[in-house]
């Protein structure tokens, strides 16, 4: 019994420490209804960045323009991909479609409507952003939005983008 309950302890603490620093295998849905898994953005061998949000978040929405209005000129410096992850339950989750074609998103939306991503990740508070290198291993992680955090981003990006 002792055994078992160390090996349940040790399989959840390995499960917590590996969801922290990789890209998790939950699957998640397209804004068309398209399963995807996160962590098959790994295997594009580029910086890629997470960043978990909600339809009803102020600061998640002016994060979104900042970085929409720099996306292009980013694309010219570094080669990576930006992934907004909403955590619109079911009743809200069909806004989500509506809102990033309406504000002209350049980036991919996923919708994590069980919020099963979050979790794994260990994600608390939105807007959430992780930053993955090429190898798919977080490198930054950054909770909350205040103007200027784009400009973070950017510097983490060119940092990781020759690794």
């Amino acid at each position: 019994m002792l055994r078992l309950a160390l090996l349940l302890i040790f399989s959840l603490l390995s499960l917590n420490l590996s969801s922290q620093s990789r890209l998790s295998t939950v699957i998640l849905k397209t804004t068309d209804g398209e399963e995807v898994r996160l962590s098959d953005y790994a295997t594009l061998n580029k910086p890629l960045v997470i960043s978990f949000w909600a339809t009803y978040c102020g600061p998640c929405l002016e994060e979104f323009e900042s970085v929409t209005e720099l996306y292009e000129e980013w694309k010219k410096e570094v080669d990576f991909e930006f992934i907004a992850v909403s955590i619109d339950d079911a009743r809200s989750a069909s806004k989500v479609k509506s809102m990033a074609s309406g504000k002209k998103w350049p980036f991919i939306v996923l919708i994590d409507e069980n919020q099963e991503v979050k979790r794994a990740m260990n994600v608390t508070d939105i807007p959430f952003c992780f930053v993955f290198n090429s190898k798919g291993v977080y490198t930054y992680k950054h909770a909350g939005y205040l103007p200027g955090d784009e400009l973070t981003l950017i510097k983490e990006l060119k940092k990781i983008s020759n690794e």
